[in-house]
């Protein structure tokens, strides 16, 4: 058979594929449903693609009936082996379907079916979860994982926190009214630590729940992070040290870096062994954002005295830290001077002075001062190669090009 020519306007201006689902945007643009909602989705200002006009998030998307016709029955009459059939789409749920799903999570005997088609319908569109949210979702479906705490049975609970994982987008425009329920942080952190063994997709199960934990905490008052349990640190780095979700462990990492700005939780991590823990991990870890992580928090766990004796103890710690400067990012050379300045400042004894000159850091904040890199580094750089000049100067290890005497005698002034 002939090629046969698709009518331009059957075309979506974003996948540029026959649309199956045409919604027309408040610019009068019309898109596949699939296209323009991930448009949206992905966008915080999005504008409209074709008009370039202001598309708001939530804006209204209204289904073309018409030009859905058209389509389906221009494929019918010119259907052939290569072109695929354009279903019918779907009509838009209901928030009053919605609401009744709902309902049907707060009565035993319908949990589970309900869980499972609120799933299904979560994943197949933004508008879906959008409506699910504004329906209430988020308190029973939080409430549901908080009863299976309780009860510590884990049936229903994958759907759940699938639920809670894809509406996430959608929460992060709206205020979550459990912030202060600790109830709800110790179910997540159960989850973490579960043996989940016997379900499909564990990994992804506590994946979900660390990445429901992280937005919990960054959303979480002053007085919800004062109240964390040792327990909680605990069952973070355990997830840590256990899992191989990529995704997962930063999640856990930022976790751990917005609960430190409290003096106590940092205190609860040092004695959990996250110091050491984090050392081992930037070891293994090869991406960017995990060392920004990870050099974040050690950088608030060296500021009490407790983490800076632990950082010591491994011997391993001023080198990994001093290895990835200039090497990954300006974050992470900002948080790495940080750790290298709280050591020099509070922990400088000889012992410590001659490791830095060991494993290359004083050669590395020579490397800094000459580096095309922010001001401030460099400041950081002459400050700790001045605290400790009289140890340094005079030491076979430092290149003399690197650091010459002319470039002491500026920094000693």
């Amino acid at each position: 058979m002939d090629d046969v020519e698709i009518p331009e306007y059957f075309i979506c201006p974003i996948s540029l594929h026959i649309m199956k689902d045409p919604v027309t945007a408040v610019t009068g643009i019309t898109y596949d449903r699939e296209s323009i909602e991930q448009w949206l989705l992905k966008r915080h200002n999005a504008t409209c693609p074709v008009s370039k006009q202001p598309l708001p998030r939530d804006s209204e998307l209204t289904p073309n009936n018409t030009l859905c016709r058209l389509i389906r029955a221009w494929c019918t009459a010119n259907s052939a082996p290569d072109m695929d059939q354009v279903p019918t789409p779907k009509p838009p749920m209901s928030k009053f379907h919605f609401a009744n799903l709902i309902r049907g999570l707060w009565l035993p005997n319908s949990q589970l079916e309900a869980l499972q088609k609120l799933e299904a319908l979560a994943r197949e569109n933004e508008s879906n979860r959008k409506q699910m949210v504004e329906a209430g979702v988020t308190k029973p479906v939080i409430s549901f994982v908080v009863a299976c705490h309780r009860k510590e049975v884990t049936t229903g609970l994958a759907e759940a926190l699938s639920i809670f994982f894809l509406i996430r987008s959608s929460l992060n425009q709206t205020k979550l009214v459990l912030i202060g329920n600790d109830e709800i942080i110790d179910a997540l952190t159960w989850v973490l630590v579960c043996d989940l063994d016997h379900l499909d997709h564990s990994l992804t199960i506590k994946t979900h729940a660390i990445s429901a934990l992280k937005m919990l905490v960054q959303k979480a008052n002053s007085s919800t992070l004062g109240r964390l349990k040792p327990d909680f640190f605990n069952r973070i780095i355990r997830y840590i040290k256990e899992s191989n979700s990529q995704q997962g462990i930063n999640a856990a990492l930022q976790v751990m870096l917005d609960s430190c700005p409290s003096g106590r939780n940092r205190i609860m991590m040092v004695e959990a062994g996250a110091v050491s823990e984090l050392i081992e991990l930037e070891f293994s870890s090869a991406e960017k954002k995990t060392t920004e992580l990870i050099f974040g928090i050690l950088y608030h766990l060296c500021s009490c005295a407790d983490g800076r004796a632990q950082f010591l103890s491994h011997a391993a710690g001023v080198a990994i830290v001093t290895k990835r400067i200039l090497k990954v990012s300006p974050a992470a050379d900002r948080r790495a001077m940080l750790i290298l300045s709280l050591i020099s400042k509070f922990s400088g004894t000889v012992g410590v002075v001659q490791e830095m000159l060991r494993v290359g850091a004083v050669a590395k904040l020579c490397m800094v001062i000459q580096a095309d890199c922010e001001s401030h580094l460099k400041d950081k750089a002459r400050e700790i190669l001045r605290t400790h000049s009289n140890a340094w100067k005079d030491s076979p290890c430092i290149d003399v090009h690197t650091l010459t005497s002319d470039k002491i005698s500026r920094l000693t002034l």
